[in-house]
């Protein structure tokens, strides 16, 4: 990639972080998971003892905390689509093209932003929820890598997502309404905050037909030393929901009106 390219995603990544990175959305990523994590984790563990993920058996804390990484990223993505549509809702989109930008250099700016919220997200998660499960932890030479593959393919999986809401809604409220409804279903139907075991067959089918079970299931593989072909599976089903989803994304970014 040459300067001329290198120099304008640099600016655009940076301002992006600026306007996104402000006291309410750190708060926000900071706090909600830290209530579900010291708060939910022990309160469910009266209802919830062990839950099996491999060979081990997880403690409820343990098995929380480590599906709030994998929520944490997908909610950090939410940047994406709020980003999009307010540049287009202020008119930014249009004066970020006729400055000495390209729609390529914008939708890559904003893959690099939600790629790297992601990160930081799933950093900061595992650092507070670690003192939970440390005891379960089986750290190898997979663990980084799959926690770094998991943060980056869901970053650009969910982040799609939502630019894709955000280049098809026109009105505020329906906007905030469909992105909303869409995350919460793909938080609360999933492993993220209980397994799949023993959940009635039809929510159990829903849990594998949402995005988030594989990432979850990533990262916790990573974190509990469980690299299985089944989740070998989910990676792969991670980098295609990612690639398709982004190519429909930038399909739809690259045909925006200005």
């Amino acid at each position: 990639m040459g300067r001329t390219m290198v120099h304008p995603i640099i600016r655009l990544v940076n301002r992006n972080l600026t306007i996104s990175l402000n006291m309410g959305f750190v708060i926000w990523q900071v706090v909600f998971p830290v209530i579900y994590i010291f708060v939910a984790g022990f309160a469910y563990t009266a209802l919830i003892h062990n839950v099996p993920f491999g060979s081990k058996n997880l403690d409820y804390p343990a098995f929380i905390s480590s599906g709030m990484i994998g929520f944490n990223i997908m909610n950090s993505t939410l940047i994406s689509g709020i980003i999009i549509w307010n540049d287009r809702r202020h008119g930014m989109f249009e004066q970020i093209l006729v400055g000495p930008f390209t729609r390529a250099q914008y939708i890559l700016s904003n893959v690099y932003t939600i790629g790297i919220i992601g990160l930081v997200s799933a950093g900061l998660i595992t650092a507070i929820g670690y003192p939970l499960f440390f005891k379960s932890v089986e750290f190898n030479l997979l663990t980084i890598p799959l926690v770094v593959f998991a943060s980056i393919t869901g970053a650009i999986l969910f982040g799609s997502i939502a630019s894709i809401i955000s280049t098809r809604l026109k009105s505020s409220e329906g906007f905030n309404v469909i992105i909303n409804t869409v995350f919460l279903f793909f938080a609360f139907v999933s492993t993220a905050f209980y397994p799949a075991q023993g959940a009635p067959p039809v929510l159990a089918t829903a849990f594998y037909l949402n995005p988030l079970t594989y990432l979850v299931d990533v990262v916790r593989a990573g974190i509990f030393g469980n690299f299985t072909s089944t989740v070998a599976y989910e990676m792969a089903v991670l980098v295609t929901g990612a690639a398709v989803l982004f190519v429909i994304a930038t399909k739809l970014l690259s045909k925006l009106e200005i």
